[in-house]
């Protein structure tokens, strides 16, 4: 393993300042001030030279190929970079220290309109079933982007299914799941259809932003030994901006994480620039909107992937700096900004590396990826 050296002089001065000035306003104790070290464990380039690795996920269980604490990785571009491509899952033991190709799909899918691109949506089941999104492209732009899906793979990589429909419609953020084995709710993003990055809106000059971004809730039954059953399906939330971007391909609501409680669903909304939580999301029978806003502006800069800290707060990933960002959501405080990207080739430092980010099964620390060196990365 090779620790990663990473902080200038002036960035470590201002993380320090964010810590300390945060720390003497709240007197609070916060996850990130324990995560002194940032690892690169392995490249998530596989053979077929897929790049921008999105989603990660730690293994539930040992299954098929997979062992219980395995990280997955997607990949959302192809060799030739373009966003929306990506066919490919990796498995890194983190072991044995080894990884492998998991899965390799087809370009072109049956049942999934449009094709393959793998999207941070994705999850593994208790029962071994791995369901990943698709958001796919053909010239790696929202201009020809269409619904895509989702895609059902058993725990030795091999296609089972696709999951589509009107509801459906490019499955985006990192997944929020209860599973009970026999039984599994997911809730999915979908971005929504937006217009090519050159369509405008006359009166920012920026690509035009269309609020009809969602949040699905999909139940599935899971017979012994075949693959899950979608049970039912429900929008518990609407309204959210989705807008096309060169760089990004596109830009949505992407981080969902499940409340303590099991009924509060929190939400980042990269748009607008916050975080808002749903209430009662695996019950409630009608959308809630936009949800209530729970933190805005502040240290988030286009908040994306979230995941939840043994101590209830959030762990939210910056878009546009390579900062996490640690919410407690109890009131919304920003506690801290730590930085765990400073590529100085992007402006700001880690600007657009940041997506997937998921917590280790010990609690201690979180896996996350760096999509400029194509690397999933270890923080303790």
């Amino acid at each position: 393993m090779v620790a990663k050296t990473f902080f200038s002089l002036g960035l470590v001065a201002l993380a320090a300042a964010f810590a300390t000035a945060a720390a003497a306003a709240e007197n609070r104790h916060g996850f990130l001030e324990t995560i002194h070290r940032h690892s690169t464990l392995t490249s998530t380039v596989p053979g077929n030279g897929d790049l921008n690795p999105y989603a990660v996920v730690v293994a539930p269980v040992s299954a098929g190929a997979i062992h219980q604490h395995d990280v997955l990785v997607d990949n959302f571009n192809n060799i030739s970079n373009l966003q929306g491509t990506g066919t490919t899952i990796v498995d890194y033991n983190p072991e044995t220290r080894k990884v492998g190709l998991f899965a390799k799909l087809p370009r072109q899918l049956t049942g999934c309109p449009g094709g393959v691109g793998l999207t941070t949506a994705m999850t593994m089941l208790k029962s071994g079933w791995i369901i990943v999104g698709s958001t796919p492209s053909t010239d790696g732009t929202t201009k020809t982007k269409n619904d895509g899906c989702l895609i059902v793979l058993d725990a030795n990589g091999k296609l089972a299914g696709t999951i589509a429909g009107p509801n459906i419609n490019g499955p985006w953020g990192n997944m929020a799941v209860i599973d009970n084995g026999t039984r599994a709710t997911l809730f999915i993003s979908m971005a929504g259809t937006v217009p090519g990055p050159d369509v405008k809106d006359a009166a920012t000059g920026d690509a035009v932003i269309v609020n009809k971004a969602t949040v699905l809730r999909l139940e599935l039954s899971i017979p012994d030994g075949s693959r899950p059953v979608v049970t039912g399906q429900t929008v518990v939330a609407d309204g959210f901006g989705a807008q096309a971007d060169k760089d990004a391909f596109m830009i949505g609501p992407t981080g969902l994480v499940l409340a303590p409680d099991g009924t509060t669903l929190y939400i980042s909304d990269a748009v607008g620039n916050r975080v808002v939580a749903v209430p009662d999301a695996p019950t409630r029978t009608t959308s809630a909107g936009t949800g209530r806003e729970i933190t805005k502006d502040g240290l988030l800069k286009r908040p994306l992937a979230m995941a939840m800290a043994p101590n209830g707060n959030l762990l939210v990933c910056n878009a546009l700096n390579g900062q996490v960002v640690e919410i407690d959501p109890r009131d919304g405080k920003q506690l801290y900004a730590q930085w765990i990207d400073t590529d100085q080739a992007q402006t700001p430092p880690g600007n657009g590396d940041l997506f997937g980010i998921v917590m280790a099964p010990d609690g201690k620390g979180f896996y996350y990826v760096e999509d400029d060196v194509n690397t999933v990365m270890e923080a303790r």
